[in-house]
């Protein structure tokens, strides 16, 4: 279920790093309940964005809410609002010397002070959300990339966030297991009630389980709309992008072509 809500607010953020400006201009408004995928080429500034909804970068200009409220300065307040927000990173970021149930625990036993019974009942349930109970005691060399990135998945879910943060879930998997993994996130979202955002440049796979799609490119959002006025977009940025072309207005062999002006965004939704 949605509503107009939105946990995630940007207001005409802009974005620097190592001196340069990597995203301008940037408003958007991420409802409850709605899976969102960013995408964009590499180097576009889609894991500069993620870095500040989590309030790992902040806003060299504009206003970032989550929550209903601004990213906090404090470091204790920060640490309390990332409680909140589920990351699945890029690379997993399992320890290997522990179990995927080990993994899984992590966060509750850093941050909670819940009895070893409860975490132990808690990571069960979490595995078996996303299909691998079994595999509560390999050890992540013993996974597949596509287990492993479903353990990682149980892990960043431990504390029950209301926000979900997918950084390129899809590097490395075939063709099933990235089926699977977005499967996942549609149906956890739904379940749980999150709120998800998907940070990827993986197009196809995940635009069927989008409710809304942004494309960032040349410094800014240059489409906003839903998945089928994506697909069906005669932009040519947008078509370049999708189509994969290396010939066109987003200049892939150029340093500083994602700092270019952008364009606006086209709203189809």
């Amino acid at each position: 279920m949605t509503n107009d809500n939105p946990i995630v607010r940007l207001e005409g953020v802009r974005l620097d790093r190592g001196g340069r400006t990597v995203l301008r201009d940037i408003s958007l408004d991420v409802p409850q309940g709605r899976v969102v995928a960013v995408l964009g080429p590499s180097g576009s500034g889609k894991s500069t964005l993620l870095a500040a909804l989590t309030g790992e970068l902040p806003a060299a200009a504009g206003t970032v809410e989550v929550f209903g409220r601004p990213i906090p300065d404090r470091r204790r307040e920060l640490l309390e609002l990332r409680k909140g927000i589920g990351v699945m990173l890029q690379g997993n970021g399992l320890l290997t010397d522990l179990t995927a149930a080990e993994n899984v625990a992590l966060p509750l036993r850093t941050h909670t002070t819940l009895p070893k019974p409860v975490i132990d009942r808690l990571v069960r349930m979490k595995l078996h959300a996303v299909g691998l109970r079994a595999a509560a005691d390999a050890f992540p060399r013993e996974l597949s990339g596509g287990m492993a990135r479903r353990v990682a998945l149980a892990r960043a879910l431990a504390l029950d966030p209301p926000l979900m943060i997918y950084d390129e879930p899809l590097t490395g998997l075939d063709p099933i297991a990235s089926g699977v993994v977005m499967a996942l996130v549609r149906r956890l979202n739904d379940t749980l009630g999150l709120t998800s955002i998907v940070v990827t440049h993986h197009v196809h796979e995940t635009l069927p389980v989008a409710d809304h799609a942004i494309v960032i490119a040349n410094g800014g959002i240059v489409f906003s709309g839903s998945p089928d006025a994506l697909e069906t977009s005669a932009d040519p940025l947008v078509r370049q992008f999708l189509r994969g072309e290396p010939d066109g207005p987003i200049p892939f062999d150029s340093p500083g072509g994602f700092g270019a002006a952008p364009r606006p965004a086209e709203e189809t939704a």
